[in-house]
């Protein structure tokens, strides 16, 4: 079975987030979402929201893609969330130039920590390069439309989150 790893913070999972799901099931039998504790960044969603989101939206792409997909929170390296849950491959997504020169560093660093597990870049779509769970956060919470960026299930917890 090749299983595959999708990490990130997911505070929301935007389209973009979806699209790079979708087609990483076309790659693996199993493809594990990584949802980080993250503290550093200060979450707006906590875990328990992100993971209950990441599984609400992706089990229509499962069952449409084949592809079993689970939500897997973790807290320590990457690497090791990798071993963790068996997986041969870390799925990355790029939108710019800029994350492809952090994901380099990135790479090097897993390659000399386990050189048996690889990282496969997929590009967003091009209608979904530009979203970022941050602007999509920020758009929100000055009463913009993040409609064209997020499922509906998220608009309408970024507007309950902002109500409050």
């Amino acid at each position: 079975m090749r299983i595959g790893l999708y990490p990130g913070t997911f505070d929301p999972i935007t389209l973009g987030h979806l699209d790079i799901i979708r087609r990483a099931c076309s790659l693996v039998d199993r493809l594990v979402i990584g949802v980080a504790i993250n503290r550093d960044k200060g979450p707006m969603f906590s875990l328990e929201e992100r993971v209950a989101m990441v599984e609400a939206e992706c089990a229509p792409l499962s069952e449409a893609t084949g592809c079993e997909i689970l939500a897997h929170p973790f807290e320590n390296l990457l690497i090791d969330c990798a071993r963790d849950v068996n997986a041969s491959v870390i799925i990355r997504g790029l939108r710019a130039v800029a994350d492809f020169e952090y994901e380099y560093q990135m790479v090097g660093m897993n390659r000399a920590l386990d050189n048996s597990i690889e990282t496969v870049f997929l590009m967003a779509e091009a209608q979904h390069q530009a979203i970022a769970s941050k602007l999509v956060k920020e758009i929100a919470r000055l009463g913009g439309d993040v409609s064209k960026f997020v499922p509906p299930a998220i608009n309408q917890a970024l507007k309950t989150r902002f109500a409050d």
